[in-house]
């Protein structure tokens, strides 16, 4: 038997990981990122197992267009929890090229602070085209630096599509990072980044910027007034930061632990965690069956046909699905 096929001791793998084995934390999230299906059984066994060991850290999501600071702000951020005695795990959904499937971006090399402390830990995981950019295993990923014993999970997404919903739904605090110009960035912000928003940040604040940074605070509390929050408990704050010269950080965390307490105060929070479980078990069942669609050979044979005549106008979308559906007795 080679080592390929030697089977995974998952008793083992937990009880390192939970010993704060990093080199077995890494395995772990290798295993549940594997396409292979023995690796997918052995996975689903792991997080299992761990999952009493779950539940217990700070999840916070950050969004932001490309270019506003995401990483440097993480970076300093991450920094500064460390510091104060935390432990911090930072999953970054890198977008994947679409012609190599390789990722774009290494935040690993854009995080130069938190990088080499020994209580931080990040993990850049490609999105290999996941619906809105979002790596399909980054919930299990944060059981496993939650089993792990990291107190505070930090999910930066790459701020297109629809990847700020998707990790809005797998954290308990969703900070949305903004540029200062509230002009014209206010123009280009989706309604939808702003309904979910738990806080806005304008980043770059300083020096010669922070009159454009005050004057964009005022434009986004506007627009924030005007919409109904989530939770009678919680108005979205925005606040002026600077991720690159450590100006605000421990203002906005002070925000993400009032948030925090307010929602277990009311009971929200557990709430919260409840539904997003049920949501988690959908969206895996929903990632199931299309996976099981684009692997059956019946449907990989007919599929052309049918892309081709629908293009071409001479089959409906809908007698399109009823063809597909069918072949899977569904």
């Amino acid at each position: 038997m080679n080592a390929q096929s030697r089977p995974i001791d998952i008793s083992a793998l937990a009880e390192n990981l939970r010993g704060g084995d990093r080199a077995a934390l890494a395995r772990a999230i290798t295993l549940v990122e594997s396409v292979r299906p023995d690796h997918q059984v052995a996975a689903r066994q792991l997080v299992q197992a761990l999952l009493p060991h779950t539940g217990r850290a700070m999840r916070v999501g950050v969004t932001g267009v490309p270019g506003v600071g995401k990483s440097t702000t993480i970076d300093t951020l991450g920094h500064n929890l460390v510091q104060a005695g935390h432990k911090v795990a930072v999953l970054a959904v890198d977008p994947s090229s679409t012609r190599t499937g390789g990722s774009i971006l290494g935040d690993k090399t854009r995080m130069a602070k938190l990088s080499p402390e020994r209580n931080a830990f990040i993990r850049p995981s490609p999105s290999s085209g996941t619906l809105g950019g979002v790596a399909a295993k980054t919930r299990e990923t944060m059981l496993l630096c939650e089993a792990a014993g990291f107190d505070v999970v930090i999910v930066e997404t790459v701020g297109i599509g629809q990847s700020e919903t998707t990790v809005a739904d797998m954290t308990d605090f969703f900070l949305v990072l903004m540029l200062p110009g509230a002009g014209d960035e206010l123009q280009g912000i989706k309604k939808g980044v702003l309904e979910i928003a738990d806080m806005i940040a304008v980043n770059k604040s300083e020096g010669e910027g922070r009159n454009r940074a005050v004057a964009a605070a005022g434009e986004y509390r506007a627009a924030l007034h005007i919409m109904q929050p989530a939770s009678h408990n919680w108005s979205p704050p925005v606040v002026l930061i600077s991720g690159l010269d450590n100006i605000g950080l421990n203002e906005m965390w002070g925000q993400v632990v009032e948030h925090r307490r307010r929602f277990e105060a009311s009971g929200e929070f557990a709430q919260k965690r409840r539904a997003q479980q049920v949501k988690w078990m959908w969206t895996m069942l929903e990632d199931r069956i299309y996976g099981r669609l684009r692997r059956d050979p019946q449907v990989k044979a007919r599929l052309p046909e049918l892309e081709r005549r629908v293009a071409e106008g001479a089959l409906s979308p809908t007698l399109a699905v009823e063809d597909l559906a069918a072949l899977l007795g569904i």
